[in-house]
């Protein structure tokens, strides 16, 4: 007998829109709910389905997925928090093996001259922790190809990939094991980043922006390329240098082959060697700097500037394709969600106003969706404020709107005194002028710091008379301590406690007062001479500058009261908020870089005088490796090539680290060096300025200030744009609204229907897809 939880019907019939030719017979779903034997099995899997739903919409996931009763608990519980921190957690480990495993980075120190031996873990130690992952992983691909079927396995590429990546890390992983860990190469450790990679929806969305935005790309790289090889060709003949004649063999430095002179001006492209590769010719002929000036000017500040253009206006466009698409898929899933609760209703069962969703069904699934409560109230408070018995198709998709709103907690009211002074208190304690006064407090707290770190700038720590700047801190402590309970009397603990920037300022005086009472109670009051010895863990004077580093972030404060600086800051908050997936493709390329560059060049910086192309610091040019002291800049283990990767990054003085593993490793090297420097200063750096640039454009947006200001002034929650981007995408809002919504005029009416799946036991898998009308014409019935 089939168990009535089985789902292989369609999941809409033809009743509903769906299409009945995909039936297969035998089977009941949970559509046409009747009494009688099962039918209180095939509601329960209704509900299921519309929570399962409600979900894929809330996190903008496709749900062509299988949707029997036995694959969505196992859904939920793979999508559960428990099971994707596990996940997250057995990606970091598999990450962070490179730290430990043969080189280990677990030294003091990555200068060649003074490393010690580091601890290298024995053969099966890490290749069993590494085994655990791999299983974890094996795991999750099993799980996700049963819940997708077959049939969008295939098509999934991200899917295949992840299946073929483990499976080479599994025969690498055996290869070491059967060579006892003397391998020379390991492959799967370039493929580990690949875990992360396919775990993160939005990294996967950055990359095909990537990849939207290379031909753009390469076109201004072409030119690039043709500007650097014609200012080469210029410099060789310009700069052709005669033997006898000291500054030409200057020149030489620069300019003696073709090679060399390619990598002086492409460092020179990045202004890291400027003017260093100017002043050689410059000093012979001023109207050679003609020449420099105008590489500069058409190499950096034309080209590469443009190369950002195009890099922002790619990001812009990506982000408004992808912003439409997962709205269209919210609106999909909030469909589906009503199409298998309206079904929920009894055919027999009169209703004045049609087929509809029970408003008591709904709020039994909204219990079972993973929300936050503020948004789940929210919805119930909606839910409530209508009139009528059934949900209609658009009530049900308005309820929802909540979920692209961000809650705003009300402030809590404040404590009522009757005392008319108290009152008046109240008023004056609680007025923003009060915080003023503070910030005030604050600054001049900050200032007295400064003076006496000026004053005592060349007076050791021991001979410091900390007399006055100690009764100084303790009577701008108190007034934290008075401040504090003052906001508290005027707004109640509650309100108090609402505002971020008073929970701040509440932690740091508290910890002030704690360190102050130590002080005094250790080294008594402040008194002229007031140095006494050391007593304790610390110091009068270690004491003395914690309580000042303190105050200094606690002058913090005043940011919010400034316009400006509120939004500058706000953007750098959300940056660090909403910059996972710029960060993990950056984590991405350093890592595998990081790899490469321990394979290539472990072992080649050897310490001075170990070799012959390691001289002597005294002996070494000027400006050179060895002279500079870079030996701490090298691929020895996996740590000290992510310091050296990111030395190289911000390419200043990088024309130093080619020159220097060109003379140890090869011309070759240029190679790895020039294209991590395209990878990282070009392409990825480029990236996050659009990202800074789409974000501080919408927050300094006049249309957002004026919002702000003209909007109702009661209301409790905020509009966003999309919480899949959260800030990213909010530069667009405007437009991006107005595209959108006339999109999804057009494209209304969808039609879900249950695909079967050629596995056992009928189960069925949902495919979508999207109708698109005129506005003179109208959906078909039931869709």
């Amino acid at each position: 007998m089939a168990d009535p939880r089985e789902e292989s019907e369609p999941l809409l019939s033809r009743t509903r829109g769906g299409s009945a030719r995909h039936t297969p017979a035998g089977v009941p779903s949970c559509h046409s709910v009747q009494v009688g034997p099962g039918a209180v099995a095939r509601r329960d899997l209704c509900l299921d389905q519309a929570v399962v739903f409600i979900e894929d919409a809330i996190q903008y996931r496709s749900i062509n997925h299988r949707v029997d009763a036995r694959s969505l608990w196992l859904y939920r519980r793979y999508y559960s928090s428990t099971s994707q921190w596990t996940l997250s957690f057995t990606i970091f480990l598999i990450l962070a093996l490179a730290f430990i495993e043969t080189p280990s980075s677990l030294t003091s120190t990555s200068d060649v001259r003074y490393r010690p031996a580091p601890w290298e873990p024995p053969c099966g130690l890490t290749e069993g922790v590494e085994a655990l992952c791999l299983l974890v992983f094996a795991a999750d691909v099993s799980v996700k190809s049963y819940l997708v079927g077959w049939a969008q396995f295939r098509k999934n590429p991200w899917l295949l990939a992840y299946l073929v990546v483990l499976l080479v890390s599994l025969v690498d992983w055996t290869v070491s094991l059967s060579l006892i860990c003397q391998e020379p190469v390991r492959v799967r450790r370039l493929l580990r980043p690949f875990f992360l990679m396919q775990n993160s929806s939005m990294m996967k969305k950055t990359l095909k922006c990537i990849r939207w935005s290379l031909p753009e790309m390469a076109s201004i790289g072409l030119l690039l390329a043709a500007h650097l090889c014609l200012f080469t060709v210029l410099g060789m003949l310009l700069f052709p240098g005669e033997k006898d004649d000291r500054r030409d063999r200057q020149r030489l430095t620069y300019f003696r082959n073709l090679p060399e002179a390619l990598t002086s001006l492409l460092v020179l492209l990045t202004t890291a060697n400027n003017p260093d590769v100017m002043i050689p010719a410059y000093s012979k002929n001023r109207l050679y700097a003609i020449f420099f000036i105008a590489f500069t000017l058409i190499g950096s500040l034309f080209l590469m500037n443009l190369l950002t253009a195009i890099i922002y206006n790619q990001f812009r466009g990506y982000l408004m394709k992808s912003l439409q698409t997962s709205l269209l898929r919210r609106r999909l899933g909030i469909r589906a969600a009503y199409k298998v609760l309206s079904s929920t209703t009894a055919e027999g069962e009169a209703h004045p106003e049609g087929v509809g969703v029970k408003p008591q069904d709904f709020l039994q699934v909204l219990q079972k969706v993973q929300l936050d409560s503020d948004h789940k109230q929210a919805i119930t408070e909606k839910l409530h404020s209508r009139s009528g018995d059934l949900l209609s198709a658009d009530e049900f998709q308005k309820l929802f709107d909540e979920f692209d709103k961000r809650v705003i907690k009300e402030h809590p009211p404040r404590p009522e005194y009757r005392p008319q002074f108290l009152q008046s208190a109240q008023f004056l304690f609680g007025h923003h002028y009060f915080d003023y006064l503070g910030n005030l407090m604050a600054l001049g707290n900050l200032v007295t710091i400064c003076v006496f770190l000026v004053l005592d700038a060349h007076v050791l720590p021991k001979d410091r008379d900390d007399f006055v700047l100690g009764i100084l801190n303790c009577v701008f402590i108190l007034y934290y301590l008075l401040e504090m309970l003052l906001k508290v009397f005027a707004l109640g603990l509650r309100g108090y406690l609402v505002s971020c920037s008073n929970v701040f300022d509440g932690l740091l005086t508290a910890v002030l007062l704690v360190l102050e009472i130590s002080t005094l109670a250790v080294y008594r009051f402040p008194h002229p001479g007031w140095k006494p010895e050391a007593l304790g863990l610390l110091s009068l004077w270690d004491v003395t500058r914690l309580v000042n580093v303190l105050i200094a972030f606690r002058f913090l404060r005043i940011i919010p009261s400034m316009e400006l600086m509120a939004v500058v800051a706000s953007t750098i908050l959300d940056l660090i908020r909403n910059m996972r997936a710029f960060g993990g493709i950056l984590a991405v390329a350093y890592y595998v870089f990081a790899i490469i560059g321990v394979t290539l060049f472990r072992g080649v910086i050897v310490a001075p005088g170990n070799s012959s192309l390691a001289p002597d610091n005294g002996s070494a040019p000027c400006g050179s490796f060895e002279q500079l002291e870079y030996w701490t800049n090298n691929f020895d283990d996996f740590a000290a090539a992510l310091v050296t990767l990111w030395d190289v990054m911000v390419v200043n003085n990088w024309q130093v680290f080619l020159d220097a593993f060109r003379r140890y490793a090869g011309p070759w090297s240029k190679i790895y060096f020039v294209l991590w420097w395209l990878v990282s200063s070009v392409l990825w750096v480029n990236l996050f300025l659009a990202l800074i640039l789409e974000n501080f454009l919408h927050k300094w947006d006049r249309r957002s200030h004026l919002q702000s200001l003209t909007g109702d002034l009661g209301a409790t929650s905020e509009v966003t744009v999309e919480l899949l981007f959260r800030q990213v995408a909010r530069g667009s809002l405007a437009l991006l609204f107005s595209v959108v919504t006339w999109r999804l005029s057009l494209c209304w009416c969808r039609e879900v229907t249950a695909v079967p799946e050629s596995a056992p036991g009928g189960q069925t898998a949902v495919s979508e897809r999207l109708l698109c009308y005129s506005h003179a014409e109208r959906c078909p019935p039931g869709l």
